[in-house]
């Protein structure tokens, strides 16, 4: 629903609707003057200072009194001694001719194709698109912000949650909840895309149906205060409350709790299941991560970790999954350690740390190319793009002017939408093409009898 351009006090007099298009005011660039700066390294500067003083006293000379004989000598020796300039500044070193030591055509033989080089991509600076976020609370424990499988976006202001559909624009609001059981702390797509499963502050859950808009049931009795996080691991919802547990839900059958992970000694402020759905990484605000592994959890009610990493000093709200590298987890630390940590999940191994400097908030990992995203708190409220595993950083982008809290990945992986206390929604093009839309590799030819089942 974007609104078009109005004038400035016409945008003072009309309230903030929530996802708005948001427009700002662009700069414009000064113009490219460019100067003309002579090179040096081409220019003669002897003959330049004698051009300029006693050059012009021979041409002086030789125009009072001249023969043909002499004038033909003059310009022999001037030929001959380099000093038939026509130009005293140079802007550009004229090209060399080229030296042919082999015979064309054995030449042209021994010419070797240059390796194709991967062209640098291109890296937006700035956001495509602003949306407003009235009302977004400013915390940095709770995820209010998730991208569904179906191209639309889920994202909670205050007691509310609205759905803003990616393919056409358009918003509608979901829900909103009753004041006593509000607000919204926590929102998380089922994998279909269609469901939403959204956390409240009276540690409710509920489960919504997106396309019709209706409420499928109640969680109750997973926690005793607010849900701060969810995590959907097929028909599994993990869901982490502010009194440090850990709960496995099956919303498929009236006993729901299945599982109990007792652990954190404070809030779970953030959960992530692997790409496998075997491990599950829960940070807290007791500064630790933990890593629970499904097989262990399933001979007891109340599990014990796989893993207790305590190496971070402050909270753990960051974490994320590599796509391409199984037991590779990326975890961020709050304003205290602000540092990126990499795991091997399968040896509970710290592989790296890198300090950024500032606060993060939130982790995502590139879906085409071997990158990661962070974002962050004070002093720049700034998403920053690493290379993996070298951690260069590719761009920092700007734009927030507070800290960007959440971070939400569009299905194909290529778009970006960062939400801040600044209670601005926005897009940036971060990760690039998606790879369906890369040109399409040769297909290798399919193995012989590839379709019978294979005898021992």
């Amino acid at each position: 629903m974007d609104a078009g351009m109005n004038t400035s006090s016409h945008l003072k007099a009309q309230a903030r609707c929530p996802l708005q298009e948001h427009f700002l005011p662009r700069k414009s660039s000064k113009e490219n003057l460019d100067r003309f700066i002579p090179n040096r390294s081409a220019m003669d500067f002897d003959y330049a200072h004698y051009a300029l003083t006693e050059g012009r006293k021979g041409k002086d000379q030789a125009a009072t009194v001249s023969s043909p004989s002499k004038e033909a000598y003059r310009k022999q020796l001037a030929e001959t001694m380099n000093l038939n300039h026509t130009r005293i500044l140079a802007f550009r070193n004229k090209p060399q001719a080229p030296v042919d030591l082999l015979h064309t055509s054995h030449s042209a033989s021994l010419h070797q194709q240059p390796k194709s080089v991967k062209p640098r991509r291109y890296i937006p600076q700035s956001s495509e698109r602003t949306l407003d976020a009235p009302d977004i609370v400013d915390d940095f424990y709770l995820n209010l912000l998730d991208w569904g499988s179906a191209n639309v976006l889920a994202i909670a202001l205050d007691h509310t949650v609205y759905l803003w559909d990616a393919s056409t624009g358009s918003t509608s609001e979901l829900v909103t909840i009753d004041e006593e059981k509000g607000p919204v702390t926590s929102i998380n797509w089922a994998p279909d895309g269609r469901h939403v499963a959204i956390g409240l502050n009276n540690s409710e859950v509920q489960l919504w149906d997106s396309a019709s808009n209706r409420q499928l049931r109640t969680l109750n009795g997973c926690h005793q205060s607010r849900v701060g996080s969810l995590a959907w691991n097929n028909h599994i919802l993990t869901t982490g409350g502010m009194d440090g547990q850990i709960v496995n839900n099956d919303v498929r059958i009236r006993s729901h709790i299945v599982e109990t992970y007792r652990g954190h000694t404070q809030e779970v402020c953030g959960l992530k299941w692997s790409g496998s759905g075997q491990q599950l990484a829960s940070g807290g605000n007791d500064n630790v991560v933990h890593v629970w592994d499904r097989s262990v959890a399933s001979s007891n009610s109340t599990t014990q970790w796989l893993h207790r990493l305590e190496e971070h000093t402050s909270a753990v709200k960051a974490l994320a999954w590599c796509p391409f590298q199984a037991n590779l987890l990326a975890t961020g630390g709050g304003g205290g350690d602000r540092t990126i940590k990499f795991w091997n999940t399968h040896t509970g191994a710290c592989l790296n740390s890198v300090d950024t400097g500032s606060q993060v908030c939130s982790l995502l990992w590139s879906k085409n190319e071997r990158e990661l995203l962070s974002s962050h708190g004070f002093t720049q409220n700034q998403l920053t793009l690493w290379k993996y595993p070298s951690m260069v950083k590719m761009a920092e982008l700007t734009g927030h002017t507070s800290r960007v809290l959440y971070m939400a990945q569009s299905p194909d992986g290529c778009t970006v939408a960062s939400a801040a206390g600044d209670e601005t929604l926005r897009f940036w093009n971060v990760f690039g093409v998606p790879e369906t839309a890369k040109k399409a590799a040769p297909k290798a030819a399919p193995e012989p009898f590839s379709h019978v089942n294979r005898i021992r």
